[in-house]
């Protein structure tokens, strides 16, 4: 790992036990999961910044519901964060309390964004943290996403969405990497 970690938060979005639910569908990347474990055993063995981010959905019947289990981390989410976000929307950093406000506060300059699902949470947080002038880092192994079916019918597959997702982000928001680029 280079220098920049010093000032790195990792950002862990949404890494819920409701995702385990069937109703999501056919997923990409098994490996998510472990990914996110890793990152976070490095994280703490440099004693670097952790954030995790919990979605408290609103939406009736949602897994996410808060008081449901669905709304539980998964095990991979152990220990205590530097900081816990709880939001009802897209981006963490529309969450409470300010994830945008913490980071300033901590000197931390950059976010390394993994989790669920990569085109939805995961994109909105690094796309908002990138327009807020945080060097962003996205983490596409330790992501994971599901399949969309669109209006025309069309099955829209979570390995082309997660793709998609790293093109834009690559092309104007931060750097896209692996698990293995930060922790090997």
């Amino acid at each position: 790992m280079s220098d920049w970690e010093n000032s790195t938060a990792l950002v862990v979005v949404d890494v819920q036990k409701g995702f385990d639910d069937s109703q999501w569908g056919d997923r990409n990347n098994p490996d998510c999961e472990m990914n996110v474990g890793r990152l976070i055993a490095a994280w703490r063995d440099h004693g670097w910044p952790v954030v995790f981010v919990r979605h408290d959905s609103a939406s009736i019947g949602s897994p996410l519901a808060p008081g449901t289990k669905g709304n539980e981390f998964k095990d991979v989410i152990t220990g205590k964060p530097d900081l816990l976000v709880t939001k009802s929307v897209h981006s963490a950093f529309h969450g409470s309390p300010d994830l945008g406000a913490w980071l300033t506060e901590h000197g931390i300059t950059g976010i390394a964004v993994c989790g669920i699902q990569t085109n939805m949470c995961c994109e909105t947080t690094a796309r908002v943290g990138s327009d807020l002038g945080f060097e962003l880092v996205f983490v596409l192994d330790a992501t994971h996403t599901f399949d969309i079916i669109g209006p025309n019918r069309h099955v829209y597959r979570a390995r082309e969405i997660s793709r998609y997702t790293a093109l834009t982000l690559d092309a104007d928001f931060g750097q896209v990497v692996s698990t293995s680029d930060l922790v090997d």
